[in-house]
């Protein structure tokens, strides 16, 4: 065999090789994304999702440890998943958090609730405190929750006459970025309103039946209630 011949197939064969490791490699970070030790804001999504669905009653701070991965594990069981407690693609998938093709992840669906939670405050919010935004966030995300309200974050915006911003075109106006800020604090679990379901300014407000709802707390215009 010509020496031509040999480094021809030395060649092949290592990359031949090279292939089989960067795919082993591609399928090892698949399918072990997120697992005990890791943080970020992922960590706080896959936290926040799992704590809304009641499988997660620790702090939502992007710390994955044991109760985390616990939490995770149920799910997974409940899903039908193998429930070995770390976040890979079909986990992702099943929280609803899609992975992006660089080998960070996307929440679709919750990233368009931050937008559309953001420009609610933003809207019905603008000039007060910071914490009264998130608190407005919260009030939100209370009504998801309630019984009485949709059971989704657009349904509660978009419910008839909820919100007066959808309809003197303050919702459509730029959105601050405090109220991305406070519209992914709200998410993340905070909530200055103490559980309130409502809110009203007192120096706008015309509705009587408003005044009858038990004050909670006051946050710069804002009266809270439940």
């Amino acid at each position: 065999m010509s020496k031509e011949r040999k480094k021809l197939i030395l060649a092949m064969v290592v990359i031949f090789t090279l292939n089989i490791l960067i795919i082993a490699l591609a399928q090892s970070a698949s399918a072990d994304l997120y697992k005990k030790g890791a943080s970020g804001q992922t960590i706080k999504e896959i936290q926040t999702r799992l704590k809304n669905w009641g499988y997660y009653s620790g702090n939502v701070d992007g710390i994955f440890g044991s109760g985390t991965e616990d939490a995770i594990k149920k799910f997974q069981k409940k899903n039908g998943l193998d429930a070995d407690g770390q976040v890979g693609n079909k986990t992702l998938a099943a929280l609803g958090i899609t992975p992006s093709s660089n080998g960070n992840t996307s929440n679709s669906g919750n990233s368009g609730d931050l937008d559309l939670l953001a420009r609610l405050i933003s809207a019905e919010a603008r000039g007060e405190p910071y914490v009264g935004q998130v608190a407005v966030g919260a009030v939100v995300l209370n009504r998801v929750e309630h019984p009485s309200f949709p059971n989704t974050i657009s349904g509660v915006i978009y419910q008839p006459d909820a919100f007066s911003c959808l309809y003197d075109g303050q919702f459509n106006e730029p959105v601050a970025e405090s109220a991305y800020r406070a519209a992914r604090e709200a998410m993340n679990g905070s909530d200055p309103s103490y559980g309130a379901i409502y809110y009203f300014n007192p120096v706008t407000a015309t509705s009587k039946w408003i005044w009858s709802r038990p004050l909670i707390v006051q946050i710069g215009k804002h009266r809270f209630c439940s």
